[in-house]
């Protein structure tokens, strides 16, 4: 999987200001976009299916749920080859940002939320620009 082609233009999906503002941008799959959150203790990436107005899974037509749960596989395959001892949590939750987003991220015993959820655990400990730019440039080498 690379880089998609552009959704149709009559999409009127918008990011939540929310994900856009805790997030880094890494790329783009077919259906989602693919963002780094911007926590430096964590390899935590979170896919959003461009699809306006989509709250649930069931908000998703089947083609696109087929779509989503291959693209969950294949970062989640990426994130693994990358760290194979690490524990992967995937997870939908909503309950803050009602905007569908998966998460999917490797944990591991020694992380500081471990083994609790990562969840309003602690501030994100985020990345200075150079930090950000290079973090960004990894992750995209081994995902895209």
């Amino acid at each position: 999987m690379r880089y998609s082609k552009p959704i149709a233009e009559s999409n009127p999906f918008t990011l939540d200001p929310r994900l856009a503002h805790d997030t880094l941008r890494l790329g783009a799959l077919d259906l989602c976009d693919v963002l780094l959150f911007d926590d430096s203790r964590y390899d935590w990436v979170i896919l959003v299916p461009r699809v306006a107005d989509c709250v649930e899974l069931l908000d998703l037509d089947a083609d696109q749920q087929i779509l989503l749960a291959t693209e969950i596989k294949y970062i989640s395959e990426r994130l693994k080859q990358r760290q194979p001892s690490a524990k992967l949590n995937i997870g939908a939750l909503g309950n803050v940002v009602s905007q569908l987003h998966v998460h999917i991220l490797l944990r591991h015993p020694d992380d500081p939320a471990w083994p609790g959820p990562v969840w309003g655990h602690s501030p994100a400990q985020r990345h200075s620009n150079d930090s950000a730019a290079q973090r960004l440039a990894d992750f995209r080498e081994f995902l895209f």
